[in-house]
């Protein structure tokens, strides 16, 4: 979906060494297939190898790195200097990315890194746009910059936290947060158990630790003239869905941008159609912020249907995920398409029989579309999904 929707690069991980432990991660035979369907698109590959490795996995990062070596993926993405030195050795022609676990938040650093074989730095998400202006500014135009620019953000120093790890013994070092420091906490005195008090960071609530998302759709002209190489959009544990619209909106922002044109409305307002938490614009203008009434998602829109495929006149055959009715508010939006909203018509199973109501999942059927809508184009609908406050 990432790939349909515009991305020039895909960040993804094997089953080891990644940031994210618990995202359906890539055996060996599927990343040799991805960087292949990538590369026959246009598209580079990073791989993650960016946990703080101990002694055991370290014995194992020669063979790993000498694979995507053989593969060709085009960088891998780390945090370690051990890491660095290896690639170096066993993946020659493989770039190096040093990982926003690093946290590089100075020229010097971004240069030390430079010059230890890196060719790019992806800055830890606690600077300013002008702190991100300066690093450019004195470091070699040779190495690349790159920055997130939309998803979650971390309480701790670009993930460098062990609150997961005392807490539940999942480590967020090596690909397994918990996220503690979205949960709700309350004070117990010792001496009085069962006796909850709450804490109160103000008047708003009491999520002390729980950070707004990113969004900084409405600033890429200026990341773009601050010198930045790549633009990041956070989303490895997100749904394909998310994947799918967030690269199109900020495909869309980035070549306006480019071409010196406003963006279109519909493409900032694409960014709410998928789950997140209150926006932000993160550090780049300085304290964003914490938002401590919740820490619920706000997810308004589910994704019905999915085209399979669809002819010239946008007779369309798709795959069920969720039900709909004929007459239901509908939109459609897919890879190179401007989303725009429909009626839902009477529909048609797989013998031909009309159907008013599409209800089991996976099942395929085909309805009538008011123009062509590309293949894992998707068909959605406004319903509010976010968990209602408990009295």
């Amino acid at each position: 979906m990432a790939v349909a929707y515009g991305a020039d690069a895909v960040y993804l991980a094997g089953s080891e060494f990644g940031m994210r432990s618990f995202a359906g991660n890539f055996p060996a035979e599927e990343l040799a297939a991805a960087v292949a369907y990538c590369h026959e698109r246009g598209v580079r590959v990073h791989v993650t190898c960016n946990t703080m490795p101990r002694n055991d996995e370290a014995d194992r990062l020669p063979e790993w790195l000498s694979f995507l070596e053989s593969i060709r993926a085009d960088a891998i993405i780390l945090a370690d200097v051990g890491t660095l030195a290896l690639a170096l050795r066993h993946a020659p022609h493989v770039e190096r990315h040093i990982s926003t676990q690093a946290s590089v938040v100075n020229y010097r650093s971004a240069q030390a890194w430079y010059d230890l074989g890196a060719h790019r730095v992806i800055l830890a998400r606690e600077l300013s746009l002008p702190e991100i202006r300066e690093i450019r500014d004195r470091t070699p135009p040779a190495l690349e910059i790159e920055t997130f620019v939309h998803g979650a953000m971390c309480v701790s120093y670009s993930g460098r936290c062990l609150l997961s790890n005392y807490m539940t013994g999942r480590d967020s070092n090596r690909g397994a947060c918990a996220q503690p420091c979205r949960y709700q906490y309350a004070l117990v005195e010792e001496k009085r158990p069962g006796e909850v008090y709450p804490i109160f960071e103000d008047e708003k609530g009491s999520y002390i630790m729980n950070s707004r998302d990113m969004c900084m759709i409405d600033h890429i002209g200026e990341l773009m003239d601050a010198g930045l190489s790549s633009l990041k959009i956070e989303g490895r544990a997100k749904s394909a869905y998310y994947a799918g619209i967030v690269t199109a909106a900020y495909r869309q922002a980035i070549d306006a941008a480019w071409e010196g044109r406003e963006l279109d409305p519909v493409w900032r307002d694409e960014v709410e159609h998928v789950s997140h938490r209150h926006y932000s614009t993160g550090f780049y203008y300085g304290q964003p912020g914490q938002y401590t009434e919740d820490a619920r998602y706000i997810r308004e829109w589910q994704v019905l249907a999915i085209v399979e495929r669809c002819a010239p006149d946008g007779l369309a055959e798709l795959s069920l995920r969720n039900k709909f009715a004929a007459g239901d508010e509908i939109e459609v939006a897919g890879p190179g398409l401007r989303p725009f909203a429909m009626t839902a018509p009477i529909m048609a199973g797989e013998e031909g029989e009309p159907l008013a109501e599409v209800r089991k999942p996976q099942m395929r059927f085909t309805m009538r579309l008011p123009q062509y809508a590309p293949p894992l184009s998707v068909i959605r609908a406004q319903r509010s999904l976010s968990p209602t406050e408990q009295a």
